[in-house]
């Protein structure tokens, strides 16, 4: 019998798993309105893997939080 594949989960463009809890959080997504929101969270963790090793961080959903 072969290996059973994980069927949820991020994975790369190669098919690896990327692991969730090593993509770091960079500091816009920290100042932003959406950061600890339920109904954004996949989207924002979506958007940090596929950038994840990038020099730059870009996020076009991005809203200050208020003061």
């Amino acid at each position: 019998m072969g290996k059973q594949e994980e069927p949820f989960g991020l994975y790369d463009d190669d098919g690896n798993k990327i692991d969730e809890d090593l993509i770091v959080k960079p500091s816009l997504c920290v100042s932003c309105k959406k950061d600890e929101e339920p109904s954004e969270e996949m989207l924002c963790l979506l958007n940090r893997a596929d950038q994840h090793g990038e020099a730059e961080f870009i996020c076009y959903a991005f809203e200050p939080k208020q003061k």
